[in-house]
């Protein structure tokens, strides 16, 4: 074939794609409800650089909600948009139908992949449920309970650290700590031992392999001031084209999660030989017996996906809870009544620790903390819940909207292959549900949740807040990271007083796609917090 030819067939082809994405796009346009919205800021990203570089993007969803109602549409690149869900009733109806009816665009699935493999997060439909379905055991609550041990254990080694640090220190009573990297290493050695029976040391000095994947990620993704992540909505798949560099470094980030995850499951599966006793309900024991079963069977998996999901745990167990414990002590660090109330709470147990029962049940200045907490994290519009439509749907509205050309409707029509998003930042944190104290850390309010605001308890997530997500893919780790949190905020709490180190000082992330925080302001990450031993 000649070059003459080539070139015909490459723009015949060229040509039949995009007869083709312009009679989907036009189809859309035409079945779906067309919605009132802010304007394209750039072709390329469409309001995406403007959530991404936002503080808080739930303040212009916010912003947006209030003079287009609580479901809008945004351009979303390359003449593309999504429809912005702010309504409880429709975020609980799309929650109610993913993996089913409304699934991840297959560029971010591709993303998921090409660092964590076919795991959980990438997983959709019949996958996903066979994934859960073998991984649930691990995260009952008698598993739990078996677990929270290892949790005190861990704060028990901080303890103990910090008091060396405070010890030698030229302050004598008191220390300044990076908060963030001591909760690192809780988060990591706690998802080691429990999910693992495996200890990182981390806690101990030790530096582990696996640090090296921490250390560079987070060093990527905290450098990154612009990004074109929104385009991973709109494009069809992950890039190929893009770029030597980024998938080197995903198959850098896959091949360090690899290299911890491996020595563990050859370790079992030499331990237990194929035969995991039916008892044994731990992590990588449910994993092992999974592809001990044979094709076919419900919760049988391969050994890539048992591998996938073991890269996926480190990772979740490690980043999310450290950014979660870190948030929780820069709040209490900040608000030093709320910390005194806890402290307080936790008195009775100067010569004990609580049990898993008290943890759950009977400390709820503790819960309220949390809970709190938790409701404040998510402040980047990379959090956001963003699926695609598998087929045409009708989402009905708790309260009508107006639509483009000023009609009220009760319900929006989305055709399929519609881009729809949750906002879990607005959700969790707008003064529309929340009341004008939304974005206050005030754990008071969870004293009482028959107090809380009516449309916050049409929010059907975790104390209806969407942090652990819903639905069906509904956090599967959520008991595991709660029973953590206390665990180690029981044990801290009673033996230390913590403070900001600058008076006054807020925390922000370090980058658009971090997890880790840094003090506004000041370059560099890392949040320094005083400690001083409890008198």
């Amino acid at each position: 074939m000649n070059d003459s030819r080539i070139v015909d067939a490459v723009l015949v082809s060229l040509a039949a794609y995009l007869l083709q994405r312009l009679a989907r796009t036009a189809r859309r346009r035409l079945v779906t409800t067309r919605l009132r919205g802010p304007p394209s800021v750039d072709i390329v990203t469409g309001v995406g650089s403007t959530l991404l570089m936002a503080k808080d993007a739930s303040i212009l969803y916010d912003e947006w909600a209030t003079e287009f109602g609580p479901v809008f549409s945004v351009p979303s690149g390359l003449f593309a948009s999504k429809i912005v869900l702010c309504d409880p009733k429709a975020a609980t109806h799309v929650y109610a139908r993913d993996t089913a009816m409304y699934h991840r665009p297959q560029a971010m699935r591709d993303g998921i992949a090409s660092i964590a493999g076919h795991n959980l997060l990438w997983a959709e439909g019949e996958d996903h449920k066979r994934h859960r379905r073998a991984m649930i055991p691990a995260f009952s609550n008698a598993s739990i309970r078996k677990l929270t041990p290892a949790f005190i254990d861990a704060g028990y080694k901080v303890k103990e650290a910090w008091e060396g640090i405070i010890a030698e220190s030229t302050e004598k009573d008191s220390a300044v700590i990076d908060i963030q990297t001591w909760m690192g290493r809780i988060s990591l050695d706690s998802i080691g031992i429990a999910g693992f029976s495996h200890d990182f040391g981390s806690l101990s000095g030790a530096h582990p392999a696996v640090n090296v994947f921490f250390d560079a990620l987070n060093e990527k993704t905290s450098s990154v001031k612009t990004i074109r992540w929104p385009l991973l909505e709109v494009v069809k798949s992950w890039p190929d084209r893009l770029s030597g560099k980024s998938k080197k470094f995903s198959m850098e980030m896959s091949n360090s999660l690899g290299e911890a995850a491996e020595p563990m499951l050859e370790r079992v599966r030499q331990e237990k030989a194929g035969e995991v006793s039916r008892e044994d309900k731990s992590i990588i024991g449910l994993l092992v017996k999974s592809e001990s079963l044979g094709e076919g069977a419900e919760m049988h998996m391969s050994p890539e996906e048992v591998l996938s999901q073991m890269k996926l745990l480190i990772f979740a167990g490690k980043e999310t809870t450290s950014a979660a414990l870190t948030m929780a002590l820069v709040r209490l660090s900040q608000n030093q009544d709320a910390q005194t109330k806890l402290r307080d709470e936790l008195s009775k147990f100067a010569t004990s620790d609580p049990t898993y029962e008290q943890l759950t049940n009977g400390l709820p200045y503790l819960d309220a903390v949390i809970t709190e907490s938790l409701r404040l994290m998510a402040s980047g519009s990379i959090s956001d819940f963003t699926r695609v439509a598998g087929e045409d749907d009708v989402i009905p509205l708790s309260h009508p909207v107006r639509d483009a050309s000023g009609k009220l409707v009760d319900s929006i029509v989305v055709a399929k292959g519609t881009l729809v998003c949750v906002s879990i930042s607005y959700m969790n944190r707008s003064p529309a549900i929340w009341g004008r104290d939304s974005r206050e850390f005030r754990p008071e309010r969870w004293l009482d949740e028959d107090g809380l605001p009516s449309k916050a308890k049409e929010i059907q997530g975790h104390r209806h807040i969407l942090t652990f997500s819903d639905g069906q893919r509904a956090c599967l780790g959520k008991q595991f990271a709660l029973a953590e949190l206390k665990a180690v905020l029981s044990v801290l709490i009673r033996y230390f007083v913590l403070e900001m180190e600058k008076k006054g000082g807020e925390v922000e992330r370090a980058g658009l796609l971090s997890s880790q925080l840094k003090i506004v302001g000041e370059d560099g990450v890392g949040v320094p917090l005083r400690i001083r031993r409890v008198d």
